[in-house]
């Protein structure tokens, strides 16, 4: 096919979505224009129904609990997928990287940072039924944290932290873990997923029931997920090109 055909087929189909585009942007609602019954009955019913004081993190880990796990699963699917993308051939030696970090100063407030943040990331995921917060939000911001190990210390130290032997237990604890407790309430004669510890005390971290088990399930598999992403990325692109500048 002729580079003006290809014009020609591509000009009306650019055409065509822009005009839908501006047709869906201009029938949007006004800002804060709520339509949905759903949200305001949730704001109602969840306190005194399951004693949580995050309407969003009672909707995404007890009513909607098994939406959150095939969306849990997709994320571990998608991260599978980058990582049998990315590898393509064996990893470099960590030890052979010298990129440490010559500054005393960034290491030492690295690592204090680097425990900070991980606290911080802890009491996300654990308050996440009583403040804005959750597994999810909680789970990213601790691999984020891990992190900054990489940048603070060296590639060597990071491999130490954020290896194929210490995250895929957690990866796969926290999966499956999300399934497990599902199936305990199955074997109680309950419903999937249902809170068979109660509603717990409100503004207290055992406010969630057993619910607060599958938010750290989903906490240990985000941030197991996205520090197995942040590895692939370091190995095969960052380490080859720190070891080139060095080389040159």
């Amino acid at each position: 096919m002729s580079r003006q055909i290809r014009i020609a087929v591509l000009v009306p189909a650019l055409g065509l979505f822009g005009f839908l585009l501006a047709w869906a942007l201009v029938g949007l609602p006004h800002f804060g224009d709520y339509r949905g019954p759903y949200g305001y009955v949730l704001d109602r019913v969840v306190l005194p129904e399951r004693h949580m004081t995050n309407v969003v993190t009672a909707v995404v880990f007890d009513y909607r609990g098994f939406d959150t796990m095939g969306e849990e699963f997709i994320l571990f699917a998608a991260v599978v997928g980058v990582v049998l993308l990315l590898r393509q051939g064996g990893r470099e030696e960590p030890d052979r990287l010298n990129d440490s970090v010559g500054s005393d100063g960034v290491r030492i407030g690295g690592t204090l940072a680097v425990g900070a943040c991980v606290l911080v990331s802890l009491w996300l995921i654990s308050y996440g039924f009583v403040t804005p917060g959750g597994g999810f939000q909680g789970g990213a911001a601790l691999a984020s944290s891990v992190l900054l190990v990489f940048l603070v210390s060296s590639h060597k130290a990071w491999s130490g932290v954020a290896s194929d032997r210490v995250l895929d237990p957690f990866e796969g604890v926290g999966a499956g873990g999300y399934v497990v407790i599902g199936l305990g309430a199955l074997i109680g004669g309950l419903p999937f997923l249902t809170n068979v510890l109660g509603p717990g005390s409100v503004g207290t971290l055992f406010s969630g029931g057993s619910a607060a088990f599958v938010n750290w399930s989903a906490g240990m598999e985000v941030a197991a997920a996205n520090l197995v992403l942040f590895t692939e990325f370091i190995d095969e692109y960052v380490v080859p090109l720190a070891k080139g500048d060095a080389a040159g």
